[in-house]
Parts: C-alpha cells; structure tokens; sequence
C-alpha cells in the first residue's frame, strides 16, 4: 500500500513564512501535508513540479460568494486564480440572519452595493435558514472546490432587528443594539469568522438609499465588538468613507484593545474619503502604538469599472439614444449601436443628469467622459496604464473627440470591448504608493471582492496579477516572490485565525498551488451569461496554473476544475485542528 496519498516532487518550495525559496518534494496524506524535504517511498498519484513554484493555496478574505456559495460548487472565478480559501460576508451585506419578509429587500440590497444580480440571487439560493446558525449549516450541506468562511453582516442584523423601521437615520434602542450584539455572539459562537459594516456613500441598495451601517453609532458599533469579545473570537471588518467627526480610529482602538479582536477596515485613495491614504495609515499605526490592533485590508491594483455595452456601466448610459435601446435584446443593441447614422446621433446629444444622487454627480461626470482616466483594454494591459495610454491621449492622436474614439472602442470585436476606470487607488496615475504599504505588517493583500461587482469588476484575479505583475513584469519596480506568497497566503490567514494553512509544513493542510511562473498570465476578460436566470458576470481565467490542491485532493489542472470537492464550511479559528494534527 502507498505509503502517502500525494507527493509532489522536484519543486521550488515557497512555503508561504517569507523565508527564502527551497528545492524539494512534498508529501501528502489524509488532506495534510506530512512531510517536506525530500521524501522518500510511493504515493497513490505523484506529481512532477520540476521547473515549477509550490506555494501554499491562496486565501482571499474579502469575497461576496454568500449567494453563490449555496449553489455553486466550482466557486469561479476565485478558484481558477489558485485560492483555496475564501472569506465572504464583507462590507455589511449578507443574507442572514433573515426573515421570510425580507428576501426581496436583502437581495436588493446585495445588487445595488455589490453588483450581484437580483434575479440569479432570488433564483439560485433556496432560503432553506432564517438565523445566522441555520445559514451556516446551509453552507455545510454543499461541498465545493474551496472552504468558505464568513462574516456576519450588518445590513442583515439590523434588518432583522429594526423590520420596516432599518432605512438610514434609524437609531436603534438600547433594547434593539443588545439584541443586535445577542445576535452577531450568536453567528460568531456557532462559527462566523468575525462581523462585517459599511459606512461609505458609495454603498447604496438597488434603489439608491446608503446602507444600514452608514448612519450606525459608534456605541451600536463597540456594542457589537462586545457581543464578539464575549464569544472570544473574531474579526471587526468595515468599508468606511472615513469622515473626519466620525472618528472611525477612535471607536476602532477602543473596540480593539476593549475586546482584544482585531479591526480591519479597507483602505483606499477614495474620492469619497475625506482622510487621504496617507492619513488613514498613519491614524491607524497610532492606535495600534496605543494598544489596538488594526489591520489595514490594501487592494494590489486600481479599484474600478470595466466597461462594456452589455456591462453594468458604459459612457454613454446617460444618453438619451441608450435609453431607448437600453431594454432590447442584445443582438437588436448590437445592430443599432453598428448603424452610423445612430452613432451620429448619440455623440450628438447630452447626458441626462436630472436623476442622479449628488452624492455621486463628480463620479457619474468621470464615467460619461473623463477620457484622461479611461483606459482601453488592449490585449497587453497590464492595470497601471500611463497618461499616455488614455483615451484622451490615444483619440487626439486619432484626430477625433474622446467621445467618438470611446463608443468605437466599445464596438470593437463584434461589441464586446472594454474600457478601465480606475475610481480609487489611482490618484497617483501609478500604483507606487503600494510599494511600502506590501511591505508592512499592519496591511494585508485583500479587496478583491470576488463573486461581485458581476457587470464591472473581476478582480477576483489579484493573486494572479500580483504573480505577474508585481512579482514579474512591472517596469516601476517589483516585489519580492517570498513576500507576495506570504502576504496572500499566510498574513490573510492568521488574521482571521485560520492557523490551519498558508504554510507548507507538516500538520498544516494540503492546500498548495504548482504554478508557472514562466507562463503565469491573466486571460481577456469576458461577459458570461451563466448565473442562474441568466444572469452576468464578468470573467478571466488565468494561464501558468499547473494544478492546485485543496485538502490533498487536485481541484484543477491547468486551469480545468476536475470536479473534487474537497472543501467546505470553516466555523471560527482553526487552531486546536492544527495542534492535534502536528502531533
């Protein structure tokens, strides 16, 4: 009999600590690894990873797969970009705990912050739970190619407590915040990995209105850092527009050394906080220099908008023209918009302004014709486009308007071409400023929001960008292999004390990646129409992934899922696994 179920031979060994890379084999039994070094004896399947990086399986901690991990096994797009873990429930929005009478409101909500379509949501989930514990044991039924954790969010709490009296301003009582606090001890006891809030302008539900959190207190807030306290574990996370008499650092630091939790919020050159980067780092470091601990969630690239006609958001949805064909099936779109006479007449008109929020009337403006900070989508992008590689500079050397070269770029390839946006995180024109901030220990590698945004955003893609573009390609100046697979494996891990994985060595789990660094690409990015009720979602696969191994168990070869489904539901910390398993 095989002395080992897996052993993977010959690789160079990133084992995730941040210590120097190493050759040698990796053996695997029982969905752990066992021993790494070199090994000795047979193993039921081995695999060849000469030439090749094994690395531990990446762990995403900001995802919003809380629909679509109760129907979808193969969990794309995360999965095909080397994550073994995700962490979902972030910035407030969730679908428990839930009453009968507010499903349409929580889907809703779901799609106007996180882009999720309402019709694939209220099709796909089966509403089989209405408190926190009985979502998670909903969870549990299903196995898939990845485990999955996840917070309890806010916007569901509050729901759940305030009824038809949750809309902004509602200021709960002290009855209703206690009940609040009995609830998210409830979810965090029977296995949530922490709670989640936002507090930002730029989260609305599907019918404009801000999110639950965002009028939230900062007693209703510590109030439910205590409810965590109490259960012992659990991480504070939070999307917030950092407004200065809000004093966010403040309550922060309290919750944190009051309750000895950690606070982790995302941090972000955002037009709609008024504390810059710089200031939201420093604020932070002197809490924590005071006691707290504060983590910093950094995104590796421009937070943005891919747009597309058959996206969320385009240019030219404001224009009268649109609106008249905004509802057409597509192929009828497509014929109206490849008439030159109906192109004419768009460019000719004025964006419709009149029901915009003036919240967002300068970011709605940059959407309909900041060409300086659009970029196209060439078969090279590389997500840290220059000035010069903007529409503006790209239809001037053209000779036609920013206008006209934007709606032809669209059109390219039958329809289907994309324009970048990058909102936040590119106030610089470069992503420089992320250079220290990876290189610190109070920030960790997030925001990828995997599973959302469907009709504008795949960054679900970051572990592979930060392969190949921080690690390999980038002209500016890249980071080091070694802390870039620690940061995206290990640092998100311990966080939310997952302490099971992110390092290869015995006792932890068999979750590893073999990649080529050599070939390791990001793919063209595309609308599918596979959510169910036919709902879209933006995609990119991603190439140089020679297999990735969840629990022992090949989850992919060269990025096709070969239907295991190893993974499952996390409830709380995994440390005590850990201890038992390295005995």
């Amino acid at each position: 009999m095989p002395a080992y179920d897996l052993i993977i031979r010959n690789g160079t060994i990133v084992d995730g600590t941040g210590q120097d890379r190493f050759h040698g084999d990796i053996a695997v039994k029982d969905g752990l690894i066992v021993q790494v070094g070199t090994v000795s004896g047979d193993a039921v399947e081995e695999i060849d990873a000469g030439g090749h990086l094994v690395t531990p399986g990446f762990v995403d901690i900001h995802t919003h797969y809380d629909g679509q991990a109760t129907w979808d096994q193969e969990m794309a797009p995360s999965s095909w970009h080397g994550v073994t873990t995700v962490v979902m429930g972030n910035c407030g929005v969730g679908f428990a705990p839930a009453k009968p009478d507010k499903h349409e409101w929580l889907i809703g909500l779901m799609e106007g912050v996180e882009d999720i379509p309402g019709t694939a949501l209220a099709e796909g989930m089966e509403w089989n739970w209405e408190t926190f514990p009985e979502y998670l044991d909903a969870l549990e039924k299903l196995p898939r190619a990845i485990d999955v954790g996840t917070h309890v969010p806010h916007g569901s709490v509050r729901a759940y407590v305030l009824g038809d009296r949750e809309r902004p301003g509602a200021v709960p009582t002290d009855a209703e915040i206690a009940e609040m606090g009995r609830i998210v001890e409830e979810g965090v006891r029977a296995g949530a990995l922490g709670f989640s809030t936002s507090r930002t302008v730029l989260h609305r539900d599907i019918d404009g209105e801000v999110v639950p959190g965002t009028t939230a207190t900062a007693e209703e807030l510590i109030e439910i850092g205590r409810a965590m306290g109490r259960a012992g574990h659990g991480v504070f996370e939070m999307a917030s527009d950092m407004k200065r008499d809000w004093d966010e650092f403040g309550w922060m630091g309290k919750m944190s050394r009051e309750t000895g939790l950690p606070v982790t919020f995302a941090a972000l050159q955002s037009i709609a906080k008024e504390l810059p980067l710089d200031e939201q780092i420093a604020s932070m470091r002197a809490e924590n220099d005071n006691g707290a601990n504060i983590v910093a969630q950094i995104a590796l690239r421009g937070n943005g908008i891919v747009m597309a006609w058959q996206g969320t958001v385009h240019p030219f949805r404001l224009k009268p023209s649109w609106k008249e064909i905004e509802n057409l099936p597509w192929e009828e779109q497509k014929a109206k918009l490849l008439d030159p006479a109906f192109k004419a007449r768009m460019l000719g008109e004025q964006h419709d302004f009149s029901d915009v929020n003036q919240d967002i009337i300068g970011l709605v403006m940059v959407v309909c014709g900041g060409w300086n900070m659009q970029f196209e989508m060439d078969p090279d992008f590389n997500y840290e486009p220059t000035i010069a590689e903007s529409i503006l500079e790209r239809a001037k050397a053209a000779g036609v308007s920013g206008d006209e070269y934007a709606y032809d770029l669209l059109c390219r390839d039958d329809g289907k071409g994309f324009i970048y946006l990058p909102i936040l995180n590119y106030a610089d024109g470069n992503l420089d400023f992320l250079m220290d901030l990876q290189q610190s220990d109070d920030t960790v590698n997030s925001l990828s929001d995997g599973g959302a945004h469907c009709g504008t955003i795949c960054d679900a893609a970051s572990p592979t960008f930060m392969l190949q573009h921080w690690v390999r390609d980038r002209s500016r100046g890249t980071i080091g292999l070694e802390n870039a697979i620690k940061r995206q494996c290990n640092d998100t891990a311990r966080l939310y004390g997952l302490e099971d994985r992110g390092v290869l060595a015995p006792g932890y789990l068999a979750d590893l990646n073999i990649i080529d660094m050599d070939r390791i690409r990001l793919g063209k990015p595309w609308l599918a129409f596979d959510l169910p009720a036919g709902g879209k979602r933006l995609l990119q696969k991603a190439e140089g992934y020679i297999a990735t191994i969840k629990s022992g168990k090949v989850t992919f070869r060269d990025g096709e899922w070969t239907g295991e489904t190893p993974g499952g539901l996390i409830r709380g910390p995994q440390r005590v696994e850990l201890l038992e398993a390295a005995e």
